[in-house]
Formats: structure tokens, C-alpha cells, sequence
């Protein structure tokens, strides 16, 4: 199974919406196939692990990651093949939250004779496929809020200058987290300050780039930020309200961006309502990387699944530095936002928290 967890992280970023899920076959006590997920509307684990040794496994046993499909969608139902191919045995990590599937996959072996055993490794599996688990059972995004920061919990200067806070093996980490996810999202002041492009950089790897979401109530966004200039090439999603200028939103569609009018909470985009109409656009996961009041309002509409925190051995200091998260704040320490299932990761000098909000 854990060779099959591996082998599912080979299709980290290409198969979305759908799950990362691998296959191993196992008979007489040596793996004679193997498979994953490697593309959306490609080939599923098990028939890709099937194939290499032509559907026949008589008395074998599969591993695999994820319940096997019992429905059509892109390809045939993954059961079919299992059934035809006489394997013996499925062990299962995870059974599927998927409402078409839920159990389905599982009683279809079982009444054709085959042996099912769930569970094996099922935590693990359910960090593999964490962003498919939220998005199947809410058709919302599952959303990262992503940061760096010093010691002293600055992201940048008090003169603005933020490059770099942390060294180059974390944030080439961050270009493929990015590869991961479907979206990465910022508020209308970090287009303003960074200008950023907001894109994938991975040398020698051809990658699919991921939606940019820009947060921008009122349309402030400049027609010369890279984000728009380059919309054509990379898409683009600018939420605003309908406090927008008509005249600007055309502009801004004319130069290859979509302008995505939501309602509003307190005169801001509503957060909620965003994921919402982000999941039907089929946006699976977003990148939150901030600035300070976008994140401190995505925390406070309970939009955040994730936090990832690097942090940098630097001390900068200064009462007028910016912090991760601004905006408003907790009035009291018991209000604050909660943490949980924390994990830590090192790099050469920095080191990555990683965490979950606590859902009340």
C-alpha cells in the first residue's frame, strides 16, 4: 500500500478534480503490475495497472489506494475491469467520499465473489487526497493559506521590501505546491505592491498553470499589472463586486481576463460566496498568499482548510512592519483561530509549520 500511496503522488497536479489514486498487483508473494492516475480523463490506477499484464490476474491481489469506480464518467468503471481480470483479493486505503461511488464500488466485488479489505493505511490516504475529499462531498475549493515570515513574524519590511524572507529551497517548494493546486489567490494590494505574476516556475518540466483569483472589491486593478497583461496567456479570475466600473470590467475582459462579480459582506467580496462560485467553475483547491487583511478575512469567513507557515531564521522588526494576517484582529486570545494537526518540514535554514484550522 505504501508503494501505491507512492506511486498516486506521480499524478500530483494533472489529474484534478479528480483523486490521486495507485495500483499494485500482487501474486505469489512478487508485485507483477503496477499503475496510477496519471491525467484527468486518462486511464484510472487499476486498468492502468491491468493493462501491463493484459487483464489477467487470476488469483492476484490489487492494492490500491481508492475504492475502484463503479460509474461511468471519463472511462469505464473500474469494477468492470477488476471483475473480468479474477482478481482474488482488493485491499482498499479509503473508501470513497465520492457520492456516486460511497460503498458502491466495494459491494459490487464482494457480490461477485471478491474478497474487499478496507482501511489499510487510511490516514495517509486521506492526506493524499485531502483536496479531492473536501471538494467531492462540498463542490468547494480546498483552500491553503500560505505565507512567510520571520522570527518576529514579519513578512516584510516597514519600507515594504520583502525579498527575500526565506532562501531558495523553500520557495522553489512553493513553485511546486503551486503545481499542485488549481488556484492561486491574492488581494488587490499585493498586485499593487509585488506586482507578481503568480505563476508555476519549474525548470525543465512542462506544468499547467494555475487560475490566478484576484480579490478586488472595487476594480482598482491597474491594466498595466502583469496579471492582466499576461491574462490571455495564464487565466484569470477577478472577483469583484458590483461596485465595479462597467467601463473597467470591459477593458479588463478585452484584455483576456474574466471578471467574476459576487456579492458582498461589509462592503468587501463575500469569501464564501467566492468559493462557491469557484467550485462550479471547477477550481478544486486554491493557494492563498495573502496579503495580511485578504488572509485575516479568509480565516474570519472559516473559507481556510490549511495553513502553511515558513519560517525564516531573520529578525527584522519595526511596530510598522507587516505581519501574515491584519485586518481587524481577535479582540481576545480565547477567540483566536485554532491550529491543529500540526506537522513541521526543514529546509537548509528555514522551516515549514504546516497545520489545519480547527472547525468549531
Amino acid at each position: 500500500m505504501k508503494k501505491a500511496l507512492s506511486l498516486a503522488r506521480l499524478g500530483w497536479g494533472k489529474t484534478r478534480p479528480n483523486p490521486l489514486v495507485g495500483a499494485v498487483i500482487i501474486k505469489d508473494g512478487r508485485i507483477i503490475a503496477d499503475g496510477y492516475h496519471h491525467f484527468y480523463g486518462g486511464d484510472h490506477a487499476e486498468v492502468d495497472a491491468l493493462k501491463k499484464i493484459d487483464f489477467a490476474a487470476e488469483d492476484a491481489t490489487m492494492y490500491v489506494t481508492l475504492e475502484p469506480c463503479s460509474h461511468y464518467g471519463k472511462t469505464p468503471p473500474c469494477v468492470e475491469a477488476i471483475i473480468k481480470s479474477k482478481i482474488k483479493k482488493v485491499v482498499v486505503a479509503l473508501e470513497d467520499p465520492n457520492p456516486e461511488v460511497a460503498g458502491k464500488g466495494i459491494k459490487i466485488l464482494r457480490n461477485h465473489g471478491i474478497e474487499v479489505l478496507t482501511g489499510i493505511l487510511e490516514e495517509e490516504a486521506e492526506e493524499l487526497n485531502e483536496i479531492f475529499i473536501k471538494y467531492i462531498t462540498t463542490l468547494k475549493p480546498f483552500c491553503i493559506l500560505k505565507t512567510a515570515m520571520t522570527l518576529d513574524g514579519k513578512i516584510a519590511a516597514y519600507t515594504g521590501d520583502s525579498k527575500w524572507i526565506t532562501d531558495e529551497d523553500a520557495r522553489a517548494y512553493v513553485h511546486h505546491i503551486r503545481d499542485r493546486v488549481a488556484g492561486i489567490m491574492v488581494g488587490i494590494t499585493t498586485v499593487e505592491k509585488d506586482d507578481p505574476l503568480l505563476n508555476t516556475r519549474i525548470s525543465n518540466k512542462k506544468v499547467s498553470q494555475p487560475t490566478r483569483i484576484i480579490v478586488d472589491s472595487k476594480l482598482r486593478i491597474s491594466l498595466e499589472a502583469k496579471v492582466v497583461k499576461s491574462a490571455k496567456d495564464q487565466k484569470t479570475i477577478i472577483a469583484t463586486t458590483d461596485k465595479a466600473s462597467k467601463e473597467k470590467t470591459t477593458q479588463l475582459i478585452e484584455l483576456g481576463a474574466q471578471v467574476l462579480t459576487v456579492e458582498e459582506k461589509n462592503g468587501q467580496v463575500d469569501l464564501e460566496k467566492l468559493m462557491v462560485q469557484l467550485g462550479k467553475r471547477k477550481i478544486d483547491s486554491v493557494l492563498l498568499e495573502g496579503g495580511g487583511t485578504l488572509n485575516f478575512s479568509a480565516l474570519e469567513a472559516r473559507v481556510v482548510d490549511k495553513i502553511m507557515y515558513f519560517i525564516a531564521p531573520k529578525i527584522i522588526g519595526g511596530r510598522d512592519a507587516i505581519t501574515p494576517v491584519e485586518g481587524d484582529g481577535k479582540a481576545l486570545v480565547k477567540d483566536a483561530f485554532m491550529i491543529e494537526d500540526i506537522s513541521l518540514k526543514r529546509f537548509q535554514k528555514d522551516i515549514l509549520v504546516e497545520g489545519y484550522t480547527k472547525r468549531r
